[in-house]
């Protein structure tokens, strides 16, 4: 076992988890619509499956996967579909999006469902029923889990890494999950061992959780080879190729994933949703969101219907205060800010966090001194100040040849440092997606 613990490099933001991290996970009401867009996953949107004017029951598909990167969607609540129309999407831009009225008496509960028996299916079964749940991995990336459980055959995977950091500031959904909900987690862990065929399992917690690492802990199995360790308190301590260095050493090389080096790495709140599909055989429709920030009454750990709308959510919470200058879904170092509060949660939303002016005040961008604090801080080794210079430009292909934008993870970690308030995530992102359209023209020509 390598003896670290931790990455080279990275950054110490404040934590700001005591709002929520005691508060208990409860469960949201059925608000009285939900919006669920089509794309909530990274690869190909999911397919509609149905009109307006159709009746849905909690659970239902209102959407197939349209593709092995993609999965379905499922409604969460019983109810009539009454518009499919481009609606906000948590990321900014419209999407196509089915909209349900939620039935006011109804009792919200699923069709009867066969529930799989994990013990007696091969792998590539347990595969099939976890993309047929539309699981997603629900840390924020939505990557579909499915395709993480089904690695090349050429491809040796040795270790099943869980990931129970949650680095991010202010968030506090992962943490809940394993305090609240241990044998949940572990049961997962079980079935994805099993799917994977390995024989060994790392749960990854940062040490600032110490109830979840002893309640984790004291749960594991007699029969399973599963570990609990505490982690360096770090940022990004919770990305992937972060948290394989820190359990086991192995660095994955540039342009490579994480099986490359006998590793598959899933996020506990995803562990948990598989294990709920084979126990209750209900599908992805519902997850833990952290609402938090000093521009919110009442910070709470629920458990949310997917496609309740953010307004709604906080509503629940007590509303905002008077200050408040900007929602953000995820947390403040990765998230997305909302122009929009008709916004849905969707899969891959962790947090909705509510800052003041305070927090979010706007800084004069000034000029890139060469101080190096953003070389300092990347846990990828890049040069984001040469990064900055090239996307200033718009010299968006001598980002990727010369100064490897493909490895950069948005993490954040260089824009916290820079002293120039120079917004390089943020820059980077932008030039990711124009690059992404670039490629769509070309292949289209």
């Amino acid at each position: 076992m390598w003896d670290k613990l931790t990455f080279s490099h990275g950054v110490h933001p404040p934590e700001h988890k005591d709002q929520t991290s005691g508060v208990p996970i409860r469960r949201l009401p059925f608000p009285e619509e939900i919006v669920l867009p089509l794309r909530q996953h990274a690869g190909k949107p999911a397919r509609l499956m149905v009109e307006v004017g159709d009746r849905v029951e909690r659970g239902d598909k209102v959407a197939e996967a349209d593709g092995f990167v993609s999965v379905p969607i499922h409604s969460s609540a019983a109810g009539r579909v009454v518009e499919i129309d481009w609606w906000p999407h948590p990321d900014g831009s419209m999407a196509r999006a089915v909209r349900i009225e939620v039935e006011k008496y109804s009792p919200q509960i699923p069709r009867p469902r066969v529930i799989p028996k994990w013990e007696g299916l091969d792998p590539q079964e347990v595969v099939a029923a976890v993309q047929k749940g539309g699981v997603v991995g629900l840390g924020g990336a939505a990557f579909p889990t499915h395709v993480k459980l089904l690695p090349p055959d050429d491809v040796d995977i040795d270790i099943l890494l869980v990931n129970g950091a949650e680095c991010e500031p202010y968030l506090t959904t992962d943490h809940r999950t394993m305090v609240e909900y241990p044998d949940r987690v572990l049961f997962g862990v079980r079935i994805m061992m099993k799917a994977l065929g390995v024989d060994r399992a790392v749960i990854g917690v940062e040490k600032n959780k110490p109830d979840a690492i002893e309640t984790l802990s004291a749960a594991i199995p007699e029969d399973l080879n599963i570990e609990v360790i505490g982690l360096t308190v770090k940022y990004p301590q919770g990305a992937e190729k972060m948290l394989i260095k820190a359990v086991t050493g192995r660095e994955v090389p540039s342009g490579k994933l994480p099986m490359h080096v006998g590793a598959v790495v899933q996020n506990v709140g995803t562990i948990s949703c598989i294990a709920e599909i084979f126990e209750t055989g209900l599908p992805l429709i519902e997850r833990v969101v952290t609402v938090t920030g000093p521009g919110v009454n009442k910070p709470s750990n629920l458990l949310v219907p997917v496609g309740t709308r953010v307004r709604d959510i906080l509503t629940f919470c007590g509303g905002l205060k008077d200050n408040v200058t900007e929602v953000v879904f995820g947390g403040p170092m990765m998230g997305a800010a909302q122009p929009d509060l008709d916004a849905p949660v969707i899969k891959g939303t962790t947090g909705i966090v509510v800052l003041t002016e305070k927090e979010s005040r706007p800084r004069t961008v000034l000029p890139c001194i060469k101080c190096g604090h953003c070389l300092d801080a990347c846990p990828m080794f890049l040069n984001p100040s040469l990064l900055g210079q090239l996307a200033q430009t718009a010299r968006y292909q001598e980002m990727v040849e010369e100064a490897h934008l493909w490895d950069c993870m948005l993490c954040g970690a260089c824009s916290y440092v820079c002293p120039s308030n120079i917004p390089l995530s943020q820059m980077f992102g932008l030039a990711k997606y124009q690059l992404g359209r670039l490629r769509k023209k070309e292949e289209a020509a």
